[in-house]
């Protein structure tokens, strides 16, 4: 499954990112500690957490994700943005709590 498609599916906005929405998506993580991501999650994989500033764009590209989903609406901050663009690796944001939003998306990809 494409980025694209979970986008359209679980009603995603796209902050950023647009070169990378062609991503596949294999699965998905759910942390707001980035050494937990790090240390964790596994290529493919879509990350989802509430954490907004630019290191989760650094991350993401460490640890090749297909792109990051920021949940509980809350908003990627201009660096993101910036910085997500230039890695091609879209940020995503949902209204939708964590748990919920990862539950959607383990239904899509199961």
């Amino acid at each position: 499954m494409k980025v694209t498609d979970i986008v359209e599916k679980l009603n995603l906005k796209i902050f950023s990112g647009h070169d990378g929405l062609g991503r596949e998506v294999t699965g998905g993580y759910a942390s707001d500690l980035l050494s937990d991501v790090m240390g964790h999650a596994t290529a493919g994989s879509a990350w989802i957490t509430i954490q907004t500033h630019r290191n989760v764009v650094a991350i993401a590209s460490l640890r090749d994700l297909s792109a990051v989903i920021i949940t509980c609406g809350e908003k990627p901050g201009d660096d993101t943005v910036s910085q997500s663009n230039e890695e091609s690796i879209p940020v995503l944001g949902t209204d939708l709590p964590t748990f919920e939003i990862a539950g959607r998306l383990y239904s899509l990809i199961s």
